[in-house]
């Protein structure tokens, strides 16, 4: 990489650096997007609702695969990248609804 061009170097720093910032704002995306899901979570498991919605899933699934398509984002992508979020909330909800049973069980005895 030593012989690359000053201009071509100070490019790929710039773009790099871009990518670096869209990562970070990825991840705290992310991180507000499950602290969501936990509330959601917790009221699921205090009314004893399904940790899953397949119904909200599939309209979030079309909505998402059309925001790619309008953003030019492959849709397939956009959608295994959805699928893999709401399999990990999915797991959150029931980690959550467990937890609720858990404590019910240990306040009644």
């Amino acid at each position: 990489m030593n012989d690359i061009d000053d201009d071509v170097r100070a490019e790929l720093t710039r773009l790099r650096e871009s990518i670096d910032n869209i990562d970070a704002a990825v991840v705290h995306m992310l991180a507000e997007r499950f602290k969501c899901t936990q509330q959601v979570g917790r009221l699921k498991a205090g009314h004893q609702l399904p940790a899953a919605d397949p119904a909200r899933e599939a309209r979030q699934i079309t909505r998402l695969r059309q925001l790619a398509e309008n953003a030019h984002l492959d849709p397939a992508f956009a959608e295994k990248l959805l699928n893999f979020i709401i399999a990990e909330v999915i797991r959150h909800h029931e980690t959550i609804a467990n937890e609720s049973v858990s404590k019910e069980d240990t306040a009644g005895r």
